[in-house]
C-alpha cells in the first residue's frame, strides 16, 4: 500500500522546492554578475591608468628624456603602490628605430598575451578573480610619427603592463550581491509564507473541513445528515452539492422503496427507536401471492404501485407510510386515540379498499382484501403488530390489536411445535450423533473425539440442540435423550481405535437411572478407557459429594473426566481440586479472540500453567483459524477443537 500525505505537506514540498530552485539560480546570476562586474570595472579601470602611464612617458620623451629617464618613471610608478606593477615593453618597430632592449625582445616572442597585445589588442586576464593583467597597445599617432619616422599612424609602438590585485573590489563586489541574494531569499520567503497561508486558508482548510464532515457523517451512521461548509469557494461548494446529490440519492435507496416510492422498513425501524407512543399498523394484502401466479410479477407491480397510492389518499399522514416487504405495509399514526376512533379508522381503511377495483390489464378487473395488525405503545411495536397480523391471518379476522396474551399463545404455538418435532424425531430415530476431532497440538494429529447431539429434520438438515435442548427438559424428554446419545455413541466406537468423549450434565449425574444405565455400559461394552464423560455446568456445583462419587465409580472403569466450559471463576478453580479431572476444556469466549486479545491470553496462560502443576491436560475449544492455533500452540495447550481441523460429522475419517 503506497503511503499516503497530505496537501499540506504538498504545498510545503512545493514551496521548500521553488525556494531551493530560486536561491540556487539566485546564487548562480549574482556569482555572473560578479564575474561580469569585475572584468567591465577592471578592464575600465586599468586602461584609464595605462593610459595614464602613458601620457607620463609620452610627456616625458617630449621633452627630450633619455631612455634611463623612462626607466626611473617608470620604477617611481611602481613605488607608489606595492600591490601594483607596471611595465612597458617597447615593438620591434621602436625596438629597431632607438635599439633593441633583451627583455622585450624575450617577452614578445614568448609571452602570449605580449604577442596577442603587439598586434593592437587591449587584453585581460582576470588570474582566480584576484588578480587582474592588463595589457594596453600603444598606437601611433600623427604627432608619434616626427620621433618614430619608421612607423605609420595605427601601428603599435608598445605595450604597457599593468597588474595589481582587485580584493578591494571583490569585497565590494561582495557586499553587494550577499545583499541582493538575502534581498531575494527574504522577498522569497515572504512570498511563499503568503502563498501557503492562503493555501492554507483557501484549499487546505475547507478540504479538512469537507473531510471532517464526510467522516461525522459515516461515524453517525446517520444517513440524514448532509455536508455543510461556509466556505466562499466555488469549487468546493459545487463538490460539496454534487456529494450532497450523492447523499440524497443514497438515502433515497437507502430508505425508499424502489416500487412504490414509500419510506422502507428501515426508515420505520429508525423512526421506532425514537421511542414515541404511536400505534403502528401492519396492512398485508390477502393471497397476494395468488396475484403474481395468475397474472405475472408485472402485473403483480403495477397492483402493488396502485395500492400504495390508495393508502396515500385514504392516509391523512403520508410521510408516515410504509412499504414492508412485497405485500406487507405499515402505517405509524402518532395521534392519540381511543378504541371507538381506532375501530372506526381500521373501518374506514377496509372499506375504501374493499371498494377499490385493480384494472389487470385487457383482462379486466380484481378486487383485493387485506389483513392489519395493530400494535400501541412505544416498543417492540413491530414484532407486537406483526404478532397481532398472524393471530388475525390465522383466526380468519380482518384486524386484531395486539395484547400481552397473544406473545404467550405464541410462545405457546413455538413451543408445541418444537415439541412435536422432537418427539418425532425420537420415535423416528432422528437423535442423531455427530462427531468433532480433537487434535493433539505438538503432532496435529487426531487423538479423539466429542459427541455431540443434533436432531434431524424432515429434509435431513441436522439441527443443534440450542434450538430444542431446554424444551426437552421441561417437557421430561431430556435425559431420554441423554441415553439416546451414550447408546449411539458407544456403538459408534466400539471397534474404532479412537477414544471419544460425551456430554453430561449434572443433572444426568443426579438421574439414578442414566447413572446406573453409564455404569452398564461400561461394565459391558469394556470400552472405559477410551471414553470420557465432559460435565456441563461445572460452576455451582450443588450436589458435590454425588457428581464426585459418580467420577470415582466410571474411574473404576478406566473412563476420563473433562469439565467443559472452564472459565477463571473461584468456584471453577477450587472444584478442579477437589474432582480429581483429567481434562479440562477451555471456555470458547476466550480462545475465539486470543491471537488479538491481550487479555485472554494472560487469562489462557494461567489457567494453562495451572493445570499443568495440577497435572491435567488442556483442550482449548473454538480454533477456527491458523493463527488462533498457532497462539493456542505458543501457550502450550495440549489439545485443540474446532473447525480449523474439522467440523462435526456423522462419519469418522
Amino acid at each position: 500500500m503506497k503511503n499516503k500525505t497530505t496537501y499540506t505537506k504538498i504545498t510545503a514540498k512545493i514551496i521548500f522546492l521553488a525556494l531551493f530552485f530560486t536561491l540556487i539560480g539566485a546564487y548562480i546570476y549574482s556569482s555572473y554578475m560578479k564575474r561580469n562586474a569585475i572584468i567591465n570595472l577592471s578592464q575600465v579601470d586599468a586602461k584609464k591608468t595605462s593610459k595614464l602611464v602613458f601620457e607620463s612617458l609620452y610627456s616625458a620623451m617630449k621633452r627630450g628624456w633619455t631612455k634611463d629617464d623612462l626607466n626611473e618613471i617608470i620604477t617611481r610608478l611602481n613605488t607608489i603602490d606595492s600591490n601594483m606593477k607596471v611595465v612597458v615593453y617597447r615593438s620591434e618597430l621602436v625596438a629597431n628605430l632607438f635599439g633593441e632592449i633583451k627583455k622585450d625582445k624575450e617577452q614578445r616572442e614568448q609571452n602570449k598575451l605580449i604577442k596577442q597585445a603587439m598586434t593592437g589588442k587591449e587584453l585581460l586576464n582576470i588570474d582566480n578573480d584576484d588578480f587582474i593583467e592588463y595589457h594596453y597597445p600603444v598606437i601611433a599617432k600623427n604627432e608619434c610619427l616626427k620621433c618614430h619616422v619608421n612607423v605609420t599612424s595605427g601601428d603599435v609602438l608598445g605595450v604597457i603592463g599593468i597588474s595589481y590585485p582587485i580584493k578591494d573590489l571583490k569585497i565590494s563586489l561582495n557586499k553587494m550581491i550577499n545583499f541582493f541574494i538575502l534581498f531575494i531569499v527574504g522577498f522569497s520567503l515572504i512570498i511563499f509564507i503568503a502563498l501557503f497561508v492562503k493555501f492554507n486558508k483557501y484549499l487546505i482548510k475547507p478540504i479538512k473541513k469537507f473531510s471532517s464532515a464526510i467522516q461525522n457523517i459515516i461515524n453517525s451512521n446517520d444517513m440524514t445528515k448532509r455536508v455543510n461548509t461556509d466556505d466562499n469557494i466555488e469549487e468546493i461548494a459545487s463538490i460539496k452539492d454534487v456529494f450532497n446529490t450523492m447523499l440524497d440519492s443514497i438515502e433515497y435507496q437507502f430508505y425508499y422503496d424502489a416500487l412504490t416510492n414509500l419510506q422502507n422498513r428501515r426508515k420505520l425501524t429508525e423512526t421506532l427507536e425514537k421511542r414515541q407512543n404511536s400505534f403502528l399498523f401492519i396492512i398485508n394484502i390477502d393471497s397476494f401471492r395468488e396475484v403474481n401466479d395468475l397474472y405475472g410479477d408485472q402485473t403483480g407491480d403495477l397492483i402493488l404501485k396502485e395500492f400504495a397510492l390508495l393508502l396515500q389518499k385514504i392516509i391523512p399522514q403520508k410521510e408516515m407510510l410504509y412499504r414492508l416487504h412485497s405485500d406487507e405495509f405499515a402505517y405509524l399514526c402518532q395521534n392519540g386515540m381511543n378504541l371507538h376512533e381506532l375501530d372506526n379508522f381500521i373501518m374506514m381503511i377496509l372499506e375504501k379498499i374493499s371498494q377499490k377495483s385493480f384494472q389487470i390489464g385487457d383482462n379486466g378487473q380484481i378486487n383485493i382484501s387485506v389483513t392489519i395488525g395493530i400494535a400501541y405503545g412505544n416498543s417492540l411495536l413491530l414484532a407486537n403488530a406483526d404478532i397481532a397480523l398472524k393471530l388475525a391471518k390465522k383466526r380468519k379476522k380482518n384486524y386484531l390489536v395486539y395484547n400481552e396474551s397473544m406473545e404467550m399463545a405464541k410462545e405457546y404455538e413455538k413451543n408445541f411445535t418444537w415439541s412435536k418435532r422432537l418427539k418425532k424425531a425420537i420415535e423416528n430415530d432422528k437423535i442423531v450423533a455427530v462427531f468433532q476431532p480433537i487434535v493433539n497440538t505438538k503432532t496435529q494429529e487426531t487423538s479423539k473425539y466429542e459427541a455431540l447431539m443434533r436432531m434431524q429434520d424432515d429434509e435431513g438438515e441436522l439441527i443443534a440442540p440450542i434450538y430444542f435442548l431446554e424444551l426437552a427438559k421441561k417437557n421430561k424428554l431430556y435425559h431420554q435423550l441423554t441415553k439416546i446419545m451414550i447408546e449411539k455413541t458407544f456403538e459408534k466406537f466400539k471397534n474404532l481405535p479412537y477414544s471419544v468423549s460425551i456430554n453430561i450434565s449434572v443433572e444426568d449425574i443426579l438421574n439414578k437411572e442414566i447413572y446406573d444405565f453409564i455404569l452398564e455400559k461400561l461394565e459391558k461394552s469394556k470400552m472405559g478407557e477410551r471414553i470420557g464423560f465432559e460435565i456441563l455446568e461445572s460452576e455451582g456445583i450443588e450436589n458435590f459429594n454425588q457428581v464426585l462419587e459418580f467420577i470415582e465409580d466410571v474411574k473404576k472403569y478406566g473412563a476420563s473426566i473433562s469439565i467443559d466450559d472452564f472459565g477463571t471463576g473461584y468456584s471453577n478453580f477450587e472444584y478442579l481440586m477437589k474432582l480429581k479431572v483429567d481434562y479440562i476444556k477451555i471456555d470458547g469466549s476466550m480462545i475465539k479472540n486470543i491471537d488479538t486479545d491481550k487479555n485472554s491470553q494472560m487469562i489462557t496462560q494461567t489457567i494453562v500453567e495451572f493445570a499443568k502443576k495440577m497435572q491435567i491436560k488442556t483442550i482449548a475449544e473454538f480454533v477456527y483459524s491458523k493463527n488462533v492455533f498457532e497462539k493456542v500452540a505458543e501457550l502450550d495447550v495440549d489439545f485443540v477443537q474446532g473447525y480449523y481441523f474439522g467440523e462435526p460429522t456423522q462419519e469418522i475419517h
